[in-house]
């Protein structure tokens, strides 16, 4: 009796031991705290844990976008969350890739838009778009897929940040710091609005939106498939007047050129019909339906193209 009692304990054991190695570990890439990719990855992380799928998933703060594509392009994380513009010069090996050449990556799914937050307070005198000259501006942290836009628009613009205004490189959390003391005139922020960046400075500060000339939203769109015009809309933030014209970049999951099938197809299925769950952490989930998140810039994971397919969306 006593022999088979620890028979049947070793075979419960082993298989324990086969049910731990048959689960797929994931690590997810998002991005300081202060933006929506750092609690948006937490939840995304807790969702698939949780479900059916042999998967135990983890989020790792990071400096998002560039750094991002760079771990899920050499397996370091299988999950990465990116801006457009960044993804865009990832796969195309250009820009702020250059030395790295092509990264082999692969859409899983659109997430949302993001616009442009061009940010400052009452205190600055600041209003327009050219009044930047001779501030202190951050145009955010370095590796951030918002430093890549920030400069896409002054460049646009003939903005030289190295040389016409105090060029600043901050996070999110010491930008919001530095706004708040005045250490800083303004700065460039990225994410989907409204963004607790910049809630939490009109927590103590007025702050102020200041828009884009309509003629370099334009050039910048123009010069940059992947953007599009955006607003934000009047009274998003407190004591927002009017509405702000921007410019606004989109921001995907993406994976691992070659990620299995069947990984990819229960990755997408999950997360995109646990949208409802993310809508606690971002309004911005609203737009992971099968209609929005199908819309791409690069290839998408060919299981991403299979859960589209049965809902319908044939992806080229």
């Amino acid at each position: 009796m006593k022999r088979k009692a620890i028979a049947l304990a070793l075979l419960f054991a082993v298989a324990l031991t086969g049910t731990a190695m048959a689960k797929t570990f994931i690590t997810i890439g998002s991005g300081g705290v202060g933006g929506t990719y750092y609690p948006l990855g937490g939840s995304m992380a807790e969702v698939l844990t949780k479900a059916d799928i042999d998967v135990k998933a983890t989020s790792r703060s990071t400096a998002a976008s560039k750094e991002n594509c760079r771990l899920v392009a050499s397996g370091r994380a299988q999950i990465g969350m990116t801006m457009g513009s960044t993804l865009y010069q990832a796969f195309t090996g250009t820009e702020a890739f250059e030395k790295d050449g092509k990264l082999p990556l692969e859409i899983l799914f659109n997430m949302y838009p993001a616009p442009e937050h061009l940010v400052t307070t009452n205190r600055t005198g600041i209003t327009t778009f050219e009044d930047l000259k001779g501030k202190r501006v951050s145009i955010g942290a370095p590796g951030s897929g918002n430093q890549v836009l920030a400069r896409m628009i002054l460049a646009a613009a003939g903005i030289d940040p190295e040389k016409d205004f105090s060029m600043q490189q901050l996070t999110q959390p010491e930008a919001a710091m530095a706004l708040k003391d005045g250490n800083l005139d303004a700065v460039f922020w990225n994410f989907a609005a409204p963004g607790s960046a910049v809630l939490e400075v009109a927590a103590v500060r007025d702050v102020v939106l200041i828009p884009l000339p309509e003629d370099l939203v334009k050039k910048v769109v123009e010069e940059n498939s992947f953007l599009f015009p955006y607003t934000i809309k009047k009274e998003v933030y407190p004591g927002q007047p009017e509405d702000v014209l921007t410019v606004a970049d989109g921001n995907y999951l993406v994976v691992k050129k070659g990620m299995d099938e069947k990984l990819g197809y229960d990755l997408t299925k999950t997360l995109i019909d646990n949208r409802k769950a993310f809508m606690q952490v971002t309004q911005q989930a609203v737009h992971f339906a099968p209609e929005e998140a199908s819309v791409g810039i690069i290839p998408f994971t060919p299981g991403a193209v299979k859960f589209f397919k049965e809902k319908g969306i044939e992806i080229d």
